[in-house]
Protein backbone atom coordinates (compact mmCIF):
# COMPACT_ATOMS: atom_id res chain seq x y z
CA UNK A 1 0.00 0.00 0.00
CA UNK A 2 1.37 3.52 -0.88
CA UNK A 3 1.56 6.36 1.66
CA UNK A 4 0.71 10.04 -0.80
CA UNK A 5 1.45 13.52 0.59
CA UNK A 6 -1.16 16.05 -0.61
CA UNK A 7 -0.09 19.09 -2.48
CA UNK A 8 -2.86 22.14 -3.07
CA UNK A 9 -3.03 20.88 -6.38
CA UNK A 10 -4.71 17.58 -5.44
CA UNK A 11 -6.77 18.83 -2.09
CA UNK A 12 -9.76 19.46 -4.60
CA UNK A 13 -9.77 16.01 -5.82
CA UNK A 14 -8.24 13.27 -2.90
CA UNK A 15 -10.28 12.76 0.00
CA UNK A 16 -8.73 13.75 3.27
CA UNK A 17 -10.02 11.05 5.81
CA UNK A 18 -12.65 12.55 7.86
CA UNK A 19 -16.09 13.10 7.85
CA UNK A 20 -16.30 11.14 4.77
CA UNK A 21 -20.24 11.02 4.66
CA UNK A 22 -21.25 13.65 7.34
CA UNK A 23 -23.20 16.23 4.77
CA UNK A 24 -23.89 18.14 7.64
CA UNK A 25 -20.21 19.03 7.99
CA UNK A 26 -19.43 19.95 4.10
CA UNK A 27 -18.54 23.18 5.22
CA UNK A 28 -16.17 22.15 7.60
CA UNK A 29 -14.67 19.82 5.57
CA UNK A 30 -13.71 22.18 2.66
CA UNK A 31 -12.63 24.94 5.57
CA UNK A 32 -10.21 21.79 6.56
CA UNK A 33 -8.81 21.28 2.74
CA UNK A 34 -8.49 25.46 2.22
CA UNK A 35 -6.17 25.45 5.61
CA UNK A 36 -4.14 22.85 4.52
CA UNK A 37 -3.99 24.05 0.87
CA UNK A 38 -2.58 27.92 2.66
CA UNK A 39 -0.51 26.16 5.58
CA UNK A 40 1.36 23.96 2.99
CA UNK A 41 3.09 27.33 1.91
CA UNK A 42 4.40 27.34 5.36
CA UNK A 43 5.92 23.66 5.10
CA UNK A 44 2.70 21.64 6.80
CA UNK A 45 1.98 18.91 5.40
CA UNK A 46 -0.96 16.04 5.19
CA UNK A 47 0.10 12.48 4.32
CA UNK A 48 -2.24 9.66 4.54
CA UNK A 49 -2.28 5.63 3.09
CA UNK A 50 -3.82 5.71 -0.69
CA UNK A 51 -7.07 4.23 0.38
CA UNK A 52 -10.80 4.61 1.86
CA UNK A 53 -10.14 4.99 5.63
CA UNK A 54 -8.58 7.64 7.98
CA UNK A 55 -4.87 6.66 7.97
CA UNK A 56 -2.93 9.95 8.05
CA UNK A 57 -0.76 12.15 10.01
CA UNK A 58 -0.19 15.82 9.64
CA UNK A 59 3.03 17.60 10.63
CA UNK A 60 4.91 21.04 10.09
CA UNK A 61 7.39 23.26 11.13
CA UNK A 62 7.14 24.42 14.85
CA UNK A 63 7.55 27.75 14.41
CA UNK A 64 4.29 28.09 12.07
CA UNK A 65 2.68 25.52 14.18
CA UNK A 66 -1.17 26.45 14.96
CA UNK A 67 -0.44 25.25 18.91
CA UNK A 68 1.03 27.47 21.66
CA UNK A 69 4.85 26.16 22.10
CA UNK A 70 7.56 27.63 21.39
CA UNK A 71 9.73 24.91 19.97
CA UNK A 72 12.19 26.82 17.14
CA UNK A 73 14.33 24.21 15.25
CA UNK A 74 11.45 21.15 15.70
CA UNK A 75 8.58 19.77 13.83
CA UNK A 76 5.45 19.87 15.02
CA UNK A 77 2.76 16.85 14.64
CA UNK A 78 -0.65 17.70 13.71
CA UNK A 79 -3.60 15.46 13.52
CA UNK A 80 -2.21 11.45 13.32
CA UNK A 81 -5.09 8.93 13.07
CA UNK A 82 -4.74 5.33 12.16
CA UNK A 83 -8.49 3.81 12.63
CA UNK A 84 -11.07 0.73 11.86
CA UNK A 85 -9.41 -2.35 9.76
CA UNK A 86 -5.96 -0.34 9.72
CA UNK A 87 -5.35 -1.03 13.18
CA UNK A 88 -2.21 -3.27 13.91
CA UNK A 89 -0.50 -3.42 10.48
CA UNK A 90 2.70 -0.90 10.84
CA UNK A 91 0.62 2.07 9.67
CA UNK A 92 1.33 4.42 12.79
CA UNK A 93 4.91 3.44 12.41
CA UNK A 94 5.47 4.13 8.82
CA UNK A 95 3.82 7.28 8.72
CA UNK A 96 5.67 8.52 11.99
CA UNK A 97 8.27 7.30 10.47
CA UNK A 98 8.11 9.11 7.43
CA UNK A 99 7.47 12.83 9.30
CA UNK A 100 10.94 11.82 11.48
CA UNK A 101 12.93 11.71 8.37
CA UNK A 102 11.33 14.70 7.29
CA UNK A 103 12.51 16.20 10.15
CA UNK A 104 15.92 15.09 9.83
CA UNK A 105 16.14 15.99 6.25
CA UNK A 106 15.43 19.66 7.47
CA UNK A 107 17.87 19.75 9.59
CA UNK A 108 15.39 19.56 12.81
CA UNK A 109 15.84 18.75 16.04
CA UNK A 110 13.25 16.15 16.22
CA UNK A 111 9.26 15.62 16.21
CA UNK A 112 6.83 17.14 18.93
CA UNK A 113 3.64 15.99 19.87
CA UNK A 114 0.98 17.23 22.03
CA UNK A 115 -1.23 14.54 23.79
CA UNK A 116 -2.92 14.41 27.17
CA UNK A 117 -1.47 13.16 30.27
CA UNK A 118 -4.76 10.87 30.80
CA UNK A 119 -6.42 10.32 27.82
CA UNK A 120 -7.98 12.85 25.54
CA UNK A 121 -10.30 13.43 22.69
CA UNK A 122 -8.85 14.57 19.33
CA UNK A 123 -5.38 14.39 21.10
CA UNK A 124 -2.44 12.38 19.93
CA UNK A 125 -2.22 8.53 22.29
CA UNK A 126 0.80 9.75 24.38
CA UNK A 127 1.56 6.21 25.83
CA UNK A 128 1.84 5.11 22.29
CA UNK A 129 3.90 7.99 21.22
CA UNK A 130 6.40 6.72 24.54
CA UNK A 131 6.94 3.64 23.66
CA UNK A 132 7.94 4.68 19.82
CA UNK A 133 10.51 6.73 22.28
CA UNK A 134 9.11 10.16 22.79
CA UNK A 135 9.78 11.77 26.14
CA UNK A 136 7.46 14.40 27.77
CA UNK A 137 9.28 17.57 28.31
CA UNK A 138 7.00 20.12 29.30
CA UNK A 139 3.17 19.52 30.94
CA UNK A 140 0.30 22.11 31.98
CA UNK A 141 -1.89 21.99 34.80
CA UNK A 142 -4.75 21.20 32.64
CA UNK A 143 -3.35 18.21 31.93
CA UNK A 144 -1.50 18.36 28.76
CA UNK A 145 1.82 16.85 27.56
CA UNK A 146 4.40 18.30 24.95
CA UNK A 147 5.93 14.85 23.78
CA UNK A 148 9.29 14.83 21.83
CA UNK A 149 11.91 12.83 19.80
CA UNK A 150 14.98 13.79 19.00
CA UNK A 151 16.17 13.08 15.22
CA UNK A 152 19.89 12.12 16.98
CA UNK A 153 21.96 13.28 19.89
CA UNK A 154 19.79 15.26 22.20
CA UNK A 155 19.83 18.96 20.47
CA UNK A 156 21.34 21.97 22.79
CA UNK A 157 19.51 25.37 23.46
CA UNK A 158 16.58 25.52 25.61
CA UNK A 159 13.43 22.40 25.22
CA UNK A 160 10.44 22.86 23.82
CA UNK A 161 7.77 24.75 25.87
CA UNK A 162 3.90 25.38 25.82
CA UNK A 163 3.97 28.98 25.81
CA UNK A 164 2.60 30.88 29.45
CA UNK A 165 -1.23 31.65 27.71
CA UNK A 166 -1.56 27.80 27.78
CA UNK A 167 -0.06 26.66 31.17
CA UNK A 168 -2.89 27.21 33.46
CA UNK A 169 -6.06 26.07 31.68
CA UNK A 170 -8.11 29.22 33.59
CA UNK A 171 -8.83 32.49 31.57
CA UNK A 172 -9.58 35.56 34.22
CA UNK A 173 -12.70 36.91 34.45
CA UNK A 174 -14.63 34.42 31.86
CA UNK A 175 -18.10 33.45 32.56
CA UNK A 176 -20.51 30.53 31.28
CA UNK A 177 -19.49 28.62 28.11
CA UNK A 178 -16.38 28.95 26.13
CA UNK A 179 -15.24 27.42 23.34
CA UNK A 180 -11.99 27.98 21.42
CA UNK A 181 -11.75 26.22 17.49
CA UNK A 182 -10.32 25.98 14.61
CA UNK A 183 -10.82 24.91 11.00
CA UNK A 184 -8.03 22.12 11.93
CA UNK A 185 -10.79 19.69 12.18
CA UNK A 186 -13.87 19.21 9.57
CA UNK A 187 -16.03 19.08 12.15
CA UNK A 188 -15.66 22.13 14.99
CA UNK A 189 -17.80 24.52 12.55
CA UNK A 190 -20.54 22.99 12.42
CA UNK A 191 -20.73 20.93 16.27
CA UNK A 192 -19.96 24.66 17.52
CA UNK A 193 -22.12 27.25 15.65
CA UNK A 194 -24.50 25.25 15.67
CA UNK A 195 -24.61 21.58 18.34
CA UNK A 196 -23.48 23.83 20.99
CA UNK A 197 -25.28 26.86 20.57
CA UNK A 198 -28.38 25.07 21.13
CA UNK A 199 -27.27 23.05 23.88
CA UNK A 200 -25.93 25.98 25.85
CA UNK A 201 -29.63 28.32 24.77
CA UNK A 202 -31.69 24.77 25.98
CA UNK A 203 -29.58 25.45 29.36
CA UNK A 204 -29.68 28.83 29.38
CA UNK A 205 -26.03 29.20 29.19
CA UNK A 206 -24.10 32.25 28.22
CA UNK A 207 -22.01 30.66 25.08
CA UNK A 208 -19.07 32.98 23.60
CA UNK A 209 -17.56 31.15 20.48
CA UNK A 210 -13.72 32.29 20.28
CA UNK A 211 -12.43 30.83 16.35
CA UNK A 212 -9.03 31.32 16.35
CA UNK A 213 -8.50 32.22 12.51
CA UNK A 214 -4.92 33.01 12.83
CA UNK A 215 -1.86 32.10 13.22
CA UNK A 216 -0.62 34.20 15.91
CA UNK A 217 -4.35 33.48 17.75
CA UNK A 218 -3.56 30.05 18.09
CA UNK A 219 -0.01 30.83 19.25
CA UNK A 220 -1.89 32.91 22.31
CA UNK A 221 -4.79 30.59 22.69
CA UNK A 222 -5.69 29.22 26.57
CA UNK A 223 -5.16 25.77 25.51
CA UNK A 224 -2.51 23.58 23.49
CA UNK A 225 -6.14 21.64 21.53
CA UNK A 226 -6.29 24.63 19.06
CA UNK A 227 -9.01 22.01 17.64
CA UNK A 228 -11.34 22.42 20.07
CA UNK A 229 -11.44 23.06 23.70
CA UNK A 230 -14.28 23.89 25.90
CA UNK A 231 -13.62 25.95 29.27
CA UNK A 232 -16.51 27.14 32.00
CA UNK A 233 -16.29 29.70 33.80
CA UNK A 234 -13.05 30.38 32.55
CA UNK A 235 -11.75 26.38 33.64
CA UNK A 236 -10.88 24.40 31.15
CA UNK A 237 -12.99 21.42 30.87
CA UNK A 238 -12.61 19.10 27.51
CA UNK A 239 -11.23 18.74 24.24
CA UNK A 240 -14.25 16.01 23.30
CA UNK A 241 -16.26 17.68 20.24
CA UNK A 242 -19.55 15.50 21.05
CA UNK A 243 -19.85 17.61 24.53
CA UNK A 244 -21.38 19.94 22.07
CA UNK A 245 -24.31 18.10 21.48
CA UNK A 246 -27.05 18.03 23.97
CA UNK A 247 -26.96 14.35 24.40
CA UNK A 248 -23.44 14.67 25.95
CA UNK A 249 -22.84 17.93 27.10
CA UNK A 250 -24.34 17.22 30.79
CA UNK A 251 -21.97 14.19 31.25
CA UNK A 252 -18.99 15.42 29.39
CA UNK A 253 -18.95 18.36 31.17
CA UNK A 254 -20.05 17.26 35.30
CA UNK A 255 -19.81 19.85 37.74
CA UNK A 256 -18.23 22.62 35.97
CA UNK A 257 -22.03 22.90 34.46
CA UNK A 258 -23.48 24.19 37.59
CA UNK A 259 -20.25 25.96 38.15
CA UNK A 260 -21.43 28.21 35.25
CA UNK A 261 -24.85 28.71 36.81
Amino acid sequence: MAYLTLPPDTLPDEHICCAFSDKKCADGYQAKKDWLAREYAHGYRFRKLDERGKIFIEFGPAEAAWVPVTAPGWMMMGCFWVSGRFKGHGHGKALLHDALEAARSQGRHGLLAIAGRKKMHFQSDGKWLIRQGFTEVDHTDSGFSLLALPCDAAPAGPPPRFNECARTGQIAGEKGVTAYYSNRCPFTEFHIQTSLAETCEKRGLDLKVVKLDTLEAAQKAPSPATIFSLFVDGRFVTTDLSACMDSRFDKAVKGAVAKAG
